[in-house]
């Protein structure tokens, strides 16, 4: 059975494991970033570390990151780091072959069925949250019910007063959104 006919069966779903934002951020900074520890990661989306790093374990698990061997970094593989070369003191990740390959089919189809899958109007409450200042504007586009909101919250998309988060607003410049 290929990838792609099991990565179709349910919207967010590889090979049967429900992929959250969270896994997604993760998958998308490492694309971006060539390879990255799990503090830098946390740092970056403002979530906390035990949560990337359960994330990283889980993603470990299915096969699409995997850990970085050596003991050194260079730049022109670690993107985000300032200094020529760096000598690890943390576990990097980088995404495997299969990562890769689910990464880049990540497209606006994709996106529009996982968003959607998430809550209802997904695709349409996201990109109007971030094209917004906060929920309160993004409501003013589309239309976002009460429970929709403590959907957005549960995902660490917006605070409790509703602004955006920095892991939402780092999701959508990384997916594109």
């Amino acid at each position: 059975m290929s990838g792609k006919a099991t990565r179709e069966k349910r919207p967010g779903s590889y090979r049967g494991f429900e992929l959250l934002p969270v896994h997604l951020y993760i998958l998308t900074h490492l694309k971006r970033a060539g390879v990255d520890y799990a503090k830098m990661m946390a740092k970056m989306s403002g979530l906390p570390v035990e949560l990337i790093t359960n994330a990283i374990g889980d993603l470990l698990e299915i096969g699409l990151i995997e850990r970085d061997p050596g003991s050194a970094v260079k730049r022109s593989r670690a993107r985000f780091k300032k200094a020529f070369e760096v000598h690890k003191h943390h576990s990097y990740y980088k995404l495997s072959r299969e990562g890769e390959l689910f990464v880049r089919s990540i497209d606006e189809r994709w996106l529009k069925r996982y968003f959607n899958g998430l809550f209802p109007e997904g695709w349409n409450v996201v990109r109007a949250l971030a094209q917004s200042r906060d929920v309160k504007e993004a409501g003013e586009k589309v239309s976002i019910d009460d429970e929709t909101v403590e959907e957005l919250r549960s995902l660490i998309f917006i605070t409790e007063k509703g602004r955006k988060t920095e892991f939402f607003k780092r999701l959508c410049e990384f997916l594109g959104v």
